[in-house]
């Protein structure tokens, strides 16, 4: 009945943590889930009061542009060059996506053929391995291990596998990890483009959500990254616009005009209030207040799980915590054990690939309120 290549994807293990999760509930539990990885919080008000004008304006109201509006593509080179010194053509190295996730999954479409090898990090964002599948490629798993600081050995990528790879996708600040990258393994990842012909898409959704100071750069400050790869940006996490479906594509002109050539015969572009709403939230700035929310979240987290005995690291960015099992359990196991025991959900790091075993995931998406009180329920376990 289905497609092959459907038949290749991978089980979705998150949908099984929701079934679990909604069983609890449905038995009355008072279920905290710290496994969402979508903010909490609402989305500015002056990113809602321009999309309430731009609603009204019946010109919005009509197909709007493939690639994105001038306003909005002028806007994101705007701030790439305020915040990056990233200087971008908004004509051709700009491009309007419906949200993140979106870009990612149809970048294999447009820039691999079937058989081809794309490298994904393992641990990591699905889209990175499901996007090649859908694409009848080959994801091969870029190892993210913590004796390297979740950054993967370019070195030991087996030469094989090496030249026969096409693509490959990178995210730093880095989703599960919370890990940041230096713009020192930026240049490793330029010197490894060139010399094996890979084309490089750094997803950044997490720049702005950083902390104690530390500001992650972007992979296209980079010398010659503009030559070899490309990046994603969202507005979801940052503006807690995750339901709004708005984020960009910058870099490299011809790798976009890959991207954007699928996305020309799949969809009709994103609708022309909603990256007015973008516009403003560019230009509004980050909402600082919301980033100490997420500092003060993680301290109040890090404590407790210390205080059981985990091994928790307050990370530099993201709004998650990554954090070894205890000895005895396995991801899932100790997925469960929080669930049965305190209500709480996490995320099984296996979930993210393989390499993720012996890790469970935490997002810090929930007051501090609820936080207390999955703190007070963690402190009753017996581990």
């Amino acid at each position: 009945m289905y497609a092959r290549r459907i038949e290749k994807l991978p089980p979705y293990l998150f949908a099984e943590i929701d079934r679990l999760r909604d069983e609890k509930r449905a038995e009355g539990v008072d279920v905290i889930d710290l496994g969402v990885g979508g903010p909490d919080l609402p989305t500015p008000d002056h990113v809602v009061e321009a999309m309430k004008d731009a609603v009204e304006d019946v010109s919005t109201h009509t197909y709007p542009s493939y690639r994105g509006s001038d306003e909005f593509r002028g806007a994101v080179a705007e701030w790439y060059g305020e915040r990056f010194g990233v200087e971008l053509d908004p004509q051709d190295e700009v491009l309007a996506l419906i949200g993140g996730k979106e870009g990612v999954a149809h970048t294999p479409l447009g820039l691999v053929d079937p058989g081809d090898v794309v490298l994904a990090p393992d641990p990591g964002y699905t889209p990175y391995r499901i996007g090649p599948i859908l694409a009848d490629s080959s994801p091969v798993p870029l190892p993210l291990k913590e004796e390297n600081d979740f950054l993967p050995d370019l070195d030991s990528v087996d030469p094989q596998v090496a030249q026969d790879a096409r693509l490959m996708f990178l995210n730093y600040p880095n989703n599960p990890t919370g890990a940041t990258a230096p713009k020192s393994f930026f240049e490793q990842v330029v010197e490894f483009a060139r010399e094996h012909d890979v084309v490089v898409a750094h997803d950044n959704p997490y720049s702005e959500m950083t902390f104690d100071g530390y500001e992650a750069p972007s992979f296209l400050e980079v010398d010659g990254a503009r030559e070899v790869g490309m990046e994603y940006h969202s507005l979801s996490k940052t503006y807690s616009m995750t339901g709004w479906r708005i984020g960009m594509a910058v870099g490299n002109a011809k790798i976009l005009e890959g991207l954007g050539r699928v996305k020309t015969n799949v969809d009709s572009g994103v609708f022309r209030a909603v990256q007015r709403a973008g516009v403003a939230a560019l230009e509004g700035g980050v909402p600082q207040e919301y980033m100490e929310r997420y500092r003060e979240r993680r301290d109040l987290l890090v404590d407790v799980l210390r205080d059981l005995g985990l091994d928790a690291e307050p990370q530099r960015a993201t709004f998650y915590l990554w954090v070894p099992v205890p000895e005895g359990y396995d991801s899932m196991e100790f997925t469960k054990l929080l669930l049965d025991d305190a209500g709480v959900t996490a995320t099984p790091g296996v979930g993210f690939g393989k390499h993720g075993e012996g890790f469970v995931r935490f997002a810090l998406t929930r007051s501090r309120s609820r936080l207390r009180e999955a703190a007070r329920r963690l402190e009753d376990l017996d581990l």
